[in-house]
């Protein structure tokens, strides 16, 4: 345990004999290991360290030293004794007398650093001396010449023989690639040379028939009807995204009036799916008719207000069932009143046609006609041929402006069924020699014409702002018209011009 020092003591005179201090710190002293003490402990009997305690009077008591080692180990590595000869000295034979001569040792040798065992370790100079060092760049050697080369020895034969056949190589490498350029190159030279021309690519930039095909040709559809064992083809052209396919009434017509008949279309990828009538109007000979397909491609409705004779159109469809065909051509006239056959169908549609030279055969009935642009500007419909029945196209195609049949395809879809103004007449179309017309034949009682006094022999010559040349003409001007217009009849009547206004009534 700690202990403290006595306090200090004053002297007589009153000064401090001594400064307190504190007494050593007791030492954590482990159990020592019997083994260990046995081996690194004190000898037996000796209390303190081996040399005598300082100022002491004590004897110290004499140490125990170990044995001494084997004779062996001690001729071995113990200490020479003092008359040994020197280790440095050559051995003698058993006579006594050196086996070398004396002069194996040189003069000095004892006094050799070298050779004392004792001397201290220095360094010293490097092994090698130093190089002297070269003050500017090594200059070239001597050249042999071509007879020292040669016939001097200087180089071996075989090195000598080794360059001459690599120059033999390289000789024979380079004549055999100059006889093949020549014969590569006389051939331009020959009277027969052929050369083969380059053909500049194919160009098909914006607004050419490829690009307009291109980008109409995957909205059109080829409509397959079948009732009973009977069919027909016609086209039809995408409107809009929900499905709705607007295409000409002759075309689903048949099946509109047969029970089990089939309605499909056919995409220009060979997508084939079915098809619901939504609508029909015979009067103009447009339906709409309406496919489960997502996403399908939708043309570009234009406008056919601007067209003007001239303009170039394309005619796409499926004619006589060949899918996506295309043909080329120009708006040949505007407004061209035109009467379709009736046969086959519910009613006699009179169309106020876009006429062009576009080749339109059975088949492309419902399809597009797109102007410059891709846009739709008609719904192809009807041909005029020289022959009776299935004849082919001769450059006289009719389509129905779009105007009009966007019109008609927005009713049908809402309500299905389209709505006509009436004037209530049945005409025939005249020409006195001097002035086409449509000449009342009979008047319809409480019809629009006989409420605004019309009679039957009158000759109507213009509708609104539009002149009558025939009975067609009279039928389109009318239903380009809503139902309660008022429009004013220019008409002939024994030889005087009289002008009436009509209020049209609905169909």
């Amino acid at each position: 345990m700690n202990e403290r020092s006595a306090p200090a003591t004053r002297s007589n005179d009153g000064a401090d004999a001594e400064p307190p201090r504190l007494g050593p710190r007791r030492l954590d002293r482990p159990p020592v290991d019997p083994g260990t003490a046995e081996v690194f402990g004190r000898p037996s009997g000796v209390e303190g360290g081996f040399a005598a305690p300082r100022g002491g009077t004590s004897t110290p008591t004499p140490a125990s030293f170990a044995a001494p080692p084997p004779a062996a180990l001690a001729s071995a590595f113990g200490r020479p004794v003092a008359d040994a000869p020197p280790l440095q000295r050559p051995p003698t034979n058993g006579a006594g007398v050196d086996d070398v001569d004396g002069a194996f040792w040189a003069e000095g040798a004892d006094r050799d650093p070298w050779r004392d065992p004792d001397t201290a370790v220095e360094l010293g100079p490097p092994a090698a001396a130093d190089r002297p060092v070269r003050s500017g760049p090594r200059g070239e050697g001597a050249r042999l010449s071509l007879r020292e080369l040669v016939f001097g020895r200087r180089v071996d034969p075989r090195a000598l023989a080794g360059l001459a056949l690599v120059a033999v190589l390289i000789g024979a490498a380079g004549g055999l690639v100059g006889r093949l350029t020549a014969d590569g190159a006389a051939t331009l030279t020959k009277p027969d040379a052929t050369i083969t021309q380059a053909v500049a690519a194919k160009e098909r930039p914006p607004g050419s028939v490829a690009d307009i095909a291109a980008r109409t040709v995957p909205a059109v559809v080829s409509i397959e009807v079948r009732v009973g064992q009977e069919g027909g083809t016609g086209s039809g052209v995408v409107i809009d995204p929900a499905g709705y396919v607007l295409t000409n009434n002759h075309v689903i017509a048949p099946a509109a009036e047969a029970s089990g008949a089939q309605i499909e279309a056919i995409f220009h990828d060979g997508t084939r799916t079915p098809a619901q009538i939504v609508g029909r109007d015979p009067k103009t000979d447009l339906a709409v008719v309406k496919v489960q397909v997502a996403n399908p491609v939708v043309a570009t409705i234009g406008s056919s207000a601007g067209l003007a004779v001239g303009d170039g159109v394309l005619a796409i469809g499926s004619p006589l069932g060949l899918v996506g065909t295309v043909t080329d051509g120009i708006v040949s006239a505007l407004k061209r009143p035109v009467r379709l056959d009736s046969s086959g169908t519910d009613a006699s549609a009179v169309i106020d046609a876009i006429q062009t030279d576009a080749a339109i055969n059975p088949g492309n009935s419902g399809g597009p006609l797109v102007d410059s642009t891709g846009a739709v500007v008609g719904i192809n419909t009807a041909i005029r041929s020289l022959g009776a029945g299935e004849g082919g196209s001769i450059g006289l195609g009719f389509a129905i402006p779009i105007d009009e049949a966007r019109s008609i395809a927005q009713e049908l879809i809402r309500t299905g069924v389209v709505r006509h103004a009436e004037i209530g007449i049945n005409a025939r179309s005249v020409n006195d020699g001097t002035t086409d017309g449509a000449q009342v034949q009979n008047v319809q009682q409480g019809g629009a014409a006989a409420a605004a006094g019309i009679v039957e022999g009158d000759v109507i010559v213009r509708v609104g702002d539009r002149p009558i040349a025939g009975a067609d003409e009279l039928v389109v001007a009318v239903r380009e018209r809503n139902p309660g217009d008022t429009v004013p009849v220019e008409l002939i009547r024994d030889g005087r011009q009289l002008t009436l206004s009509v209020v049209l009534t609905s169909d």
